[in-house]
């Protein structure tokens, strides 16, 4: 048990280092091409002159430049095979932060890996010394005088090295693998645009599964509940019909009954337009918005222009900021007359709801609009509003859209 534990705690310095000696191998191979290039402008004592020099070097900028496409895949292919980092796609073929990495931070770390092999292969040969000495014929150890001390020392300086050579490995493979991911993926800038389309992708789909799911229960309100109370309303008035010898007191509670029975279709009906109203669904905004507009107890003018019919959820936003503005004009305004205009302006749906009440309205004063202006939000909308005191109050918002 004792020796089993020495072993492991021996062992595990090397744990990894294979895995660590074929990635930089890999490296190696990946960046010969470019240590060629930059290093046969100054072979036979390179150029003398600052023009030659300068022109050596352009020409290794433009030959790794070139090739910069090439070697940056075949980089990110060695990441995710060899060390399974996986660098993702930048948004640009080619960039200086690219060529950046394969003109010095890889040759450079493509050198180290051949000295930290030069090392693993210097420390296995020290060693190994007994083995390799045995190996000698006899008279040849016994001219060397003091040889089995010499390795002796050898092979404690060569066990010593191959410590050194895998701790060297894993902190030159993870060194290249974050400056391979921060030089030959996506920048900053570049993450961040991704991670606004992700998170305007994945807030489109919460819309429009909300939006479904109001659907839904709509449609389950409609053909369920609604329906039920329609079958009971017509009951108790049946019976109030042809139940004509009954008590007084049994009459009232019938009476009643049917009366309450109204009023709740009637508050279920109210709910379920509230949620998602079928004919917004069916022939659009201005079936919908003409609805409103004859529901509302004071005369309103409706004008709607929309040559294309918008999305889904803004169509809906719009039908919402309408209702609600108009509800807060019949509550809170005390005017005699609104007005509602829906148009298209260059991608934009513009809704203005006009009233020539009071004034004096404001998000902050409890009459919904701070949570008609986060509905609009929801879809990167914008709420505006004005309302001086003695009116009028507009109400202006724009909303993207797009079929």
């Amino acid at each position: 048990m004792l020796i089993s534990g020495v072993l492991t705690v021996l062992r595990r310095p090397f744990d990894g280092a294979g895995r660590a000696v074929a990635f930089l191998a890999g490296g190696v191979l990946v960046q010969f091409a470019a240590l060629c290039v930059l290093a046969v402008p100054w072979l036979d004592g390179g150029p003398t002159k600052a023009s030659s020099c300068l022109l050596a070097v352009a020409a290794m900028v433009v030959v790794l430049g070139a090739a910069c496409p090439l070697l940056t895949r075949l980089q990110r292919a060695r990441c995710r095979a060899r060390w399974g980092v996986e660098i993702p796609v930048a948004g640009r073929s080619w960039s200086w932060r690219q060529l950046g990495y394969h003109l010095g931070t890889g040759p450079l770390i493509a050198l180290g890996a051949v000295g930290v092999a030069a090392l693993w292969a210097a420390a296995a040969a020290a060693a190994t010394t007994y083995v390799w000495v045995w190996a000698l014929p006899p008279e040849t150890r016994l001219a060397q005088a003091g040889y089995a001390v010499q390795a002796a020392y050898l092979t404690v300086a060569g066990a010593a090295g191959l410590y050194a050579a895998a701790w060297l490995s894993g902190v030159l493979a993870r060194t290249d693998a974050r400056a391979a991911a921060r030089r030959l993926g996506p920048s900053r800038a570049e993450e961040l645009e991704r991670r606004v389309e992700e998170v305007t992708e994945s807030r489109a789909g919460v819309l429009d599964a909300a939006d479904a799911e109001r659907r839904r229960i709509e449609r389950d309100l409609h053909d369920g509940a609604q329906q039920r109370l329609v079958s009971m309303a017509v009951n108790l008035g049946l019976a109030k019909v042809t139940l004509t010898g009954l008590p007084d007191d049994a009459r009232k509670v019938i009476d009643e009954a049917h009366r309450e029975a109204k009023e709740a279709i009637a508050e279920l009906s109210n709910l379920v337009r509230g949620l998602h109203p079928a004919v917004l669904e069916d022939r659009g905004l201005d079936a919908a918005l003409s609805g409103i507009a004859e529901r509302t107890p004071l005369p309103v003018g409706l004008t709607v222009d929309l040559p294309v019919r918008p999305a889904p959820a803004v169509e809906a936003v719009a039908y919402f900021v309408v209702s609600e503005a108009l509800a807060n004009v019949v509550k809170h305004a005390r005017a005699s007359r609104a007005d509602v205009r829906v148009e298209t302006r260059g991608g934009i749906l513009l809704v203005v709801v006009t009233d020539d009440g009071v004034g004096g309205a404001a998000p902050a004063g409890g009459t919904g609009l701070a949570g008609l202006a986060k509905r609009v939000a929801s879809v990167d909308g914008t709420f505006s509003i004005s309302s001086p005191a003695g009116g009028p109050t507009v109400v202006t918002v724009e909303l993207p859209c797009a079929p």
